[in-house]
């Protein structure tokens, strides 16, 4: 038969989703880059940003550490703590400055009880074991689903698989107003703080949108994803 045969067209949609995810981190790559050579004028440090924005929260007892790496910043409501890479926290620039005050914002909103990243906390175990779950379950309902297609079994597990992967994307559509909300009140406390000059602003800015892009990035493949696997189950059914 001819190859053309065999072609799954429900692939285009790992082709776009592949696109989307490239353009975005070369995106928020070439951005944090930029405006890593915009140097703050008064020297204030991302480690210093960070402290700017716990001390404009009224947040006080969150520790700054240092770890290796570059954009591996992290805020850990474990130990309440900010992890601040060797690209952020001891440099000053425009960029350093974004992504600090940024992890410093999910530390006021931990302080400050803020709804949905305690509602993220609350379904991380649920998500991780959903995850990891999904598609172990559809591709052996699709294999099962072949092999005896008389049966309603492989579509069972089909099903099963796709609502593990839905609980999945909740988890991302949930992390979407936690990282804009942090870039919110990052960039208000550093507005606040009259150390920065407009152009050291917009850069830190400009980092942290090209930041949020990549989990609305994050969240549209697994949407293509997630429709991939419905369309694949559907055509199973005729």
């Amino acid at each position: 038969m001819p190859f053309f045969y065999y072609f799954d067209p429900t692939y285009i949609l790992v082709f776009i989703g592949l696109i989307i995810s490239v353009w975005a981190q070369v995106t928020v790559q070439s951005t944090f880059n930029k405006y890593s050579r915009v140097r703050v004028s008064r020297g204030v440090t991302g480690a210093d940003a960070a402290r700017q924005v716990l001390s404009h929260g009224g947040v006080h007892g969150v520790s700054i550490k240092s770890i290796r790496g570059s954009m591996t910043d992290h805020y850990d409501p474990r130990d309440n703590s900010i992890s601040l890479s060797e690209t952020v926290g001891g440099v000053s620039t425009a960029a350093a400055i974004g992504v600090a005050a940024h992890e410093a914002g999910h530390a006021l909103q931990h302080a400050q009880g803020y709804g949905p990243i305690k509602l993220r906390m609350a379904i991380i175990p649920v998500c991780n074991f959903a995850s990891s779950l999904a598609m172990p379950l559809f591709i052996l309902g699709l294999l099962f689903a072949s092999w005896n297609p008389e049966t309603s079994f492989g579509l069972l597990m089909m099903q099963a698989g796709i609502l593990a992967f839905s609980v999945a994307v909740f988890f991302q559509v949930v992390t979407l107003p936690v990282e804009f909300n942090a870039s919110r009140r990052a960039m208000a406390a550093l507005e606040a703080s009259g150390c920065y000059t407009d152009e050291e602003l917009d850069g830190a800015r400009k980092v942290l949108r090209a930041a949020a892009m990549t989990y609305v990035a994050a969240l549209a493949v697994s949407l293509l994803q997630l429709l991939r696997l419905i369309i694949l189950s559907n055509n199973r059914r005729r």
